[in-house]
């Protein structure tokens, strides 16, 4: 057995190199503005459900979407009640699962009249609490807080239909994998190059973080995903998967951007802190929602759906 003057050394060098580990994660979390370490292992979890719901049984996709679309919109509209716009949880979950639930079943006319009908639903959830006492509120706060209701409608559960509709359609679960995929590598990408070599801010005011070397390296990245994914996995020519990481290029990092102004016009960090390292739900489904929407317009403009 080594010595005590041996274990003082050994106890000695673990502290330094778990201080050296601590102080370099924390330069790491101070630029890119998350845990890397929970990041990481967070992610791995989530890929590990998605996948497998995705290429194993499309209906268990679908159910996963409708829990994390009923998660997002729980956390938006608790972000507008810090905001003191009293957005219904309940009233724009059934409205949510009422177009989520059309794009699935009837397409895309189905998750039209979805929006519609969910739209009525929320509006009249939200009108009716006004006439409880306890929640009665000016006239002019209640239409405030309609149409904080169906922003929130709107900017989750409808953009979130996309997916589903890629989904439903033949081969479509390897649309929604290069959806993903490519909305990755544009996280990656960005995060690589940004914690590297960022030095000129893109939009510090929005997002401090965000850097014009990032955006460079989520090009390269979104470009190289796309061109590989396209090519393995969607069929088609390279050029479609060079199209396929510009349009979500600009959709996803368009996509962090709103998500980031929602918040700072409202006053919060993040929407919520269930998932380690990466804040709530929707700040992980901030670039995926409208890169929905501009994958299945490249998809459509190809005829693949």
């Amino acid at each position: 057995m080594p010595g005590p003057e041996r274990r003082d050394e050994i106890r000695s060098a673990l502290e330094s190199t778990r201080a050296q580990f601590e102080a370099t994660n924390a330069r790491i979390e101070a630029r890119a503005g998350r845990n890397l370490f929970f990041a990481v292992l967070s992610g791995l979890v989530f890929a590990a459900v998605f996948l497998v719901s995705l290429l194993l049984v499309k209906q268990l996709f679908v159910l996963l979407v409708v829990a994390l679309v009923s998660i997002a919109l729980v956390e938006l509209a608790a972000a507008f009640r810090v905001a003191g716009r009293r957005v219904p949880r309940v009233g724009v979950v059934l409205g949510g699962l009422v177009v989520v639930g059309g794009a699935f079943f009837w397409g895309a006319e189905g998750m039209l009249l979805g929006l519609f009908a969910g739209s009525a639903l929320l509006t009249v959830w939200r009108l009716v609490e006004g006439l409880v006492p306890a929640w009665e509120t000016p006239r002019r706060t209640l239409v405030r807080d309609v149409f904080s209701g169906l922003f929130t409608l709107v900017y989750v559960a409808f953009l979130a239909s996309f997916a589903v509709l890629l989904v439903t359609q033949q081969r479509g679960e390897w649309w929604v994998f290069a959806l993903v995929l490519v909305v990755v590598s544009v996280d990656v990408g960005a995060y690589a190059a940004g914690v590297t070599l960022g030095r000129h801010k893109m939009t510090p005011r929005i997002s401090p973080n965000k850097t014009w070397e990032g955006f460079a390296g989520a090009a390269i990245a979104a470009m190289a995903a796309g061109a590989a994914v396209a090519v393995l996995a969607l069929q088609q020519p390279w050029w479609v998967g060079i199209v396929l990481g510009v349009v979500v290029l600009l959709t996803a990092t368009g996509g962090d951007l709103t998500e980031s102004l929602i918040k700072r016009n409202l006053g919060v960090k993040d929407m919520s802190s269930w998932i380690p390292g990466h804040g709530g739900f929707l700040d992980r489904l901030d670039s995926l929602l409208p890169s929905a929407v501009g994958v299945y317009g490249v998809a459509l403009a190809l005829g693949a759906v």
